[in-house]
């Protein structure tokens, strides 16, 4: 019989790891007669592609993989394969369906069976009972599915038991079939904590997977140099001496090109993980820090626990060493938690300088404490996944609206990393960060930008625009050149601003600049046997500056000096991807 597993992505990286863990175990059990298969898609494509791609594998049975971004895809796909093959087997698993299963099945005809909790072993038991011909297994005897019982019956086994982590197989035996794709990876399952928005709790066991096994896993991801390992664990640092065996064991065996992504509570990091992240290369990990509320009361009414000041204090001290990519977030829509009460935790958490500052908003997940508290909370969610908030008793929908505009700048301005110079020029001249996007929003909205996508060129003009319209006019100039600096940053942009200097009395100099001392100036050119002024010109840039805008950057100072800085765009900062620069004075300055 031919099983096909599907998983339907929210992007082209993104891969499933469920599915393939479940081909991998099954496969590793060498069921005579099963045939097993994986297909998958993206919700950006046509349901009626998927379809014909679907219905041309000829499957006996098709097993989807449920989540929130994607459910509303598998219900059409099941209707429709239904009805072309009233005989084909509908299974489906995946948080989006184990909790209320039996409803679902009431609601999609088309559904056979629905497999509850970890699923390898519950796939291996369903793929035995379709295919032994004595009949000896029924589905009553397999625990973790609800499936139809009678006319309009249904049977529920309860969920799946837990699984020994050991026991669920290593999926990338082969990185080919995983190019250009973010690779997932977990090493524990379960939560020892109990936030009341997350599935992770439900589960409250939390098991590992050995180190020496982990060890070796690893030892697959360095040899093949894949770009990144995003690990799924739920708070990796809940047992800090296994995550600082892991750290040390990645710290020994870096390749120079990996990055590993982690998701951590910084409040449970201790002095001897401070003292191994200062010798890490940067970009060798990234962490991933769920602040959510800094209001005690909301944080209390989730079920959070943590220590706020230790978390931030840490979170400075990662930040100076200037080598790891940190990243916090928020939700909106918590308990306790109104429009003014979130601005406080938005600036506090914007002080840190976070690289990325995640704004989102609460979904209420089938089968969480919250769902079960909402009512309690004035809590008002969508219907449809992703079940997000509506409004609460602190929160109306019309400051919701403000909050999804605030959020959509600060994922351009911020999270983008690409402004990150003419934002801690500006900030000062607003009563706080939240006062910025909050200011910066309504211009937005009321001039329509945030009903047209704009190139790169034009985020910077609109941003421009806004500050000129807030910042005293002598200071219009440095704005200006710090604009320019973070135009700059990133790439050699291709259209120069109106309003930019012209850079045609300096191309004299520059051009012997390259051809004297470009060798000092890009060794790594050097060092590869390929220095040529002509090509390094081009893969760089210079640009002139009334003061020290690097300098700037870092402490905040603004030291007035005629300046050069060039943007060496062949070496990059593994963080933010921005070029290297370096700063000299203008030869008259000297003189």
């Amino acid at each position: 019989m031919k099983f096909l597993l599907c998983g339907i992505n929210a992007k082209y990286i993104h891969s499933n790891l469920a599915v393939y863990c479940l081909k991998a175990y099954a496969d590793r059990k060498q069921i005579d007669g099963a045939e097993i298969m994986i297909k998958e898609y993206t919700i950006n494509q046509y349901v009626e592609d998927i379809l014909c791609d679907l219905y041309e594998c000829e499957a006996d049975v098709i097993v989807f993989s449920c989540y929130i971004w994607n459910i509303a895809y598998v219900r059409e796909l099941m209707g429709e394969l239904k009805k072309l093959n009233p005989q084909i087997g509908i299974w489906v698993g995946g948080p989006e369906v184990s909790y209320h299963a039996e409803r679902f099945l009431k609601e999609n005809p088309a559904v056979d069976l629905v497999m509850q909790g970890e699923g390898e072993e519950v796939f291996v038991r369903l793929i035995r009972w379709q295919i032994e011909e004595s009949r000896e297994i029924t589905p009553g005897q397999i625990p973790g599915i609800v499936y139809r019982q009678g006319e309009s019956g249904t049977e529920n086994t309860g969920f799946a038991p837990l699984m020994d982590m050991d026991c669920v197989p290593f999926v990338y035996e082969n990185f080919q079939f995983f190019e250009h794709k973010i690779l997932y990876y977990e090493t524990s399952r379960g939560c020892p904590f109990r936030c009341s928005y997350c599935l992770s709790s439900v589960d409250k066991t939390v098991r590992f997977r050995s180190i020496d096994l982990v060890k070796k896993e690893l030892d697959c991801f360095l040899k093949a140099k894949v770009p990144q390992v995003k690990f799924v664990d739920r708070t990796f640092n809940c047992n800090r001496e296994r995550a600082l065996i892991i750290w040390k064991y990645l710290t020994e065996h870096d390749n120079g090109v990996t990055n590993f992504h982690f998701e951590i509570s910084s409040d449970l990091l201790g002095e001897e993980e401070l003292a191994l992240f200062e010798k890490m290369r940067p970009g060798l990990i990234q962490l991933e820090i769920g602040v959510q509320s800094t209001n005690k009361r909301t944080i209390d009414a989730i079920h959070r626990h943590m220590n706020l000041p230790r978390l931030f204090a840490n979170v400075d001290r990662v930040h100076k060493l200037g080598n790891i990519h940190q990243h916090l977030d928020l939700i909106a829509g918590l308990p306790y938690e109104d429009y003014e009460s979130f601005a406080r935790s938005f600036n506090e958490l914007y002080v840190h300088e976070p690289d990325q500052l995640q704004l989102g908003f609460l979904k209420v997940l089938k089968g969480t404490v919250m769902e079960e508290e909402a009512e309690k909370y004035g809590i008002v969610y969508r219907t449809m996944p992703p079940y997000e908030v509506l409004k609460t008793k602190w929160l109306s929908y019309e400051e919701i609206i403000l909050l999804k505009g605030i959020e959509e700048l600060v994922e351009i301005y911020y999270n983008s990393g690409q402004y990150k110079t003419s934002l801690k020029f500006a900030m000062p001249y607003f009563e706080s960060p939240f006062r910025f996007f909050e200011l910066f929003s309504e211009e937005y909205r009321k001039k329509g930008y945030h009903k047209a996508n704009h190139s790169r060129m034009g985020k910077y003009e609109i941003f421009r625009e806004f500050l000129r319209e807030f910042l005293p006019e002598e200071n219009w100039g440095d704005l200006d050149e710090t604009i320019l600096f973070d135009m700059y940053a990133r790439e050699k942009i291709k259209g120069r601003p109106d309003w930019a200097p012209d850079l045609s009395p300096f191309k004299k100099e520059w051009k012997e600049l390259y051809r004297s001392k470009g060798e000092k100036l890009f060794p790594d050119a050097v060092k590869k046997g390929c220095y040529d002024s002509k090509q390094v010109a081009n893969r760089s840039h210079i640009e002139p500056f009334s003061f020290d805008v690097v300098r700037f950057g870092k402490t905040g100072e603004v030291i007035r000096k005629n300046v050069f800085c060039l943007f060496d765009y062949e070496t990059r900062n593994p963080l933010d991807y921005s070029a290297r620069t370096f700063v000299w004075e203008k030869e008259e300055e000297k003189r």
